[in-house]
C-alpha cells in the first residue's frame, strides 16, 4: 500500500523520488503542509534545525526567532494529524552567546505548543548519546567549568490525552536480574519506598517496558549513505539522527500501513526506516543537495537500518528492541494470565511425555 492520492493530489510540486511506500519532496514543508487534507496523517516525527548560537549549513534559526518560526509549522501539523495521531520532535538545546548559561528556547517552545487548543504533552523523552564530543569547547574543555552536553530532549505531543500507542511493541529484553527473578520466584512485599509489589510482578510478560531515556551512540562516519555522497560530491547532511530514534516512535505509535511524515527530512532517515518497517511515508526538505543525497538510502545496495538502542546505561548489557509488527488487539491482564497458565500446563505435559518416553 502506498500513500493515498487524497493526501498527495494537491501538493505543490512533484516528488524528487518515490518508492513503493513513499515520496520525498524538495521544497518548503510549510507550503506542502498547507496543501494536505485535514486528519490525514498518523504520525509526524522530525528533527528540525536547532536554534544554535553558531549558524550551521542546514539553516537553523536564532533562539530568539525560533519559537515564532516553529509554531507556524506546528499549527499545520495539528490540522493534518488524525485525532489519535502524534507529533514527535527531537530538539537540541542551546547556549547563550558568549556565556556559560543555557538558553531555554526549547522549553519556551514546548509551552507554546501545549497552550489550550494545540497539543498535549503525552510524554517527554531524552536521547543520550555517549559518543557526543565535549561541547561547548570554551566552557567544557578549555575553562572546564561545565559538563559535556550529551542529551537531546524529545517532545511527544498529541492532539488528545489518548493518542494511539502501545509500549508492548517496543518491549526490551529482560535484564539478567529479571530473568533470575522470573526463574527463582519473588516474595510479594511492600518496599521501603511504600510501593506494594504484588505477585503479578513475577509474571513473564515477554519483555521489559522501556524507559523514556534512549541511549543511542551516533558514531557512524562511513556508512553507505556517506560513502555515496562523497563519491558524487554531494554534501553529507551534518545533523542526521540515528535510525533508532524515529524507529522507536514509529513502532510505538503507528500500525503497518499508517502514514508517517517528516517535515524536516534532511537525509531522509525517517523515510528509510518507514520503508523497511512497513509504514507509508512523506518527507520534505528545503535543501536540494540533501534531497539528492538521501536517495542513496533507497538504492538496492544500501543495507537496511541497524538499531542499537540499549536502554538505560547498563553499558555491559545490550538489550535490543523487539518490535511486534501489529496491528494487534491488546490483551487484558486476565487474558495474559490465562495464556501464561496454558503455557505452563503445556510445558508440564511436554516434560511428562519426555519422562514416559525415556522409561520406555
Amino acid at each position: 500500500m502506498a500513500i493515498p492520492k487524497t493526501i498527495t493530489s494537491k501538493l505543490p510540486g512533484k516528488p524528487s523520488y518515490s518508492t513503493g511506500k513513499g515520496s520525498m519532496y524538495q521544497g518548503n514543508s510549510l507550503e506542502y503542509l498547507h496543501a494536505m487534507p485535514d486528519n490525514s496523517v498518523d504520525l509526524v516525527v522530525t528533527s528540525p534545525p536547532f536554534a544554535l548560537v553558531r549558524k550551521k549549513d542546514y539553516g537553523n534559526q536564532s533562539a530568539q526567532e525560533y519559537v515564532t518560526w516553529f509554531v507556524k509549522f506546528a499549527v499545520e501539523v495539528h490540522r493534518v494529524l488524525k485525532d489519535k495521531g502524534s507529533f514527535v520532535i527531537d530538539i537540541g538545546g542551546s547556549w547563550k552567546k558568549g556565556s556559560p548559561v543555557r538558553s531555554t528556547y526549547h522549553y519556551q517552545l514546548l509551552i507554546e505548543l501545549t497552550r489550550p487548543g494545540l497539543f498535549e504533552l503525552a510524554q517527554d523523552f531524552f536521547w543520550y548519546s555517549p559518543s557526543k564530543l565535549p561541547s561547548p569547547a570554551e566552557w567544557v574543555t578549555v575553562r572546564k567549568i561545565r559538563c559535556k552536553d550529551a542529551i537531546n530532549p524529545i517532545w511527544w505531543l498529541s492532539k488528545t490525552p489518548y493518542p494511539k500507542a502501545s509500549n508492548e511493541r517496543i518491549s526490551m529484553e529482560y535484564s539478567q536480574a529479571m530473568r533470575d527473578l522470573l526463574k527463582n520466584g519473588y516474595k510479594a512485599k511492600k518496599r521501603p519506598s511504600g510501593h506494594d509489589i504484588s505477585t503479578k510482578f513475577a509474571n513473564d510478560r515477554g519483555g521489559a517496558i522501556p524507559p523514556n531515556l534512549l541511549v543511542v551512540s551516533h558514531t557512524s562516519s562511513n556508512d553507505y549513505y556517506q560513502r555515496r555522497c562523497r563519491e558524487v560530491g554531494i554534501p553529507v547532511h551534518p545533523a542526521r539522527f540515528p535510525p533508532d530514534i524515529p524507529h522507536f516512535f514509529i513502532a510505538m505509535l503507528t500500525d503497518p500501513g499508517d502514514v508517517v511524515v517528516d517535515i524536516f527530512g534532511g537525509s531522509n532517515v525517517t523515510g528509510w526506516v518507514c520503508e523497511h518497517f512497513g509504514r507509508n511515508w512523506l518527507t520534505f526538505d528545503l535543501e536540494a543537495d540533501y534531497v539528492r543525497g538521501s536517495r542513496f538510502r533507497f538504492e538496492t545496495e544500501c543495507p537496511p537500518p541497524t538499531l542499537e538502542f540499549i536502554g538505560p546505561s547498563e553499558a555491559t548489557q545490550f538489550r535490543p528492541i523487539k518490535v511486534k509488527e501489529g496491528p494487534e488487539k491488546l490483551t487484558t491482564g486476565r487474558t495474559r494470565q490465562k495464556k501464561a497458565a496454558k503455557k505452563v500446563t503445556t510445558n508440564k505435559q511436554s516434560k511428562r511425555a519426555k519422562r514416559t518416553k525415556s522409561k520406555e
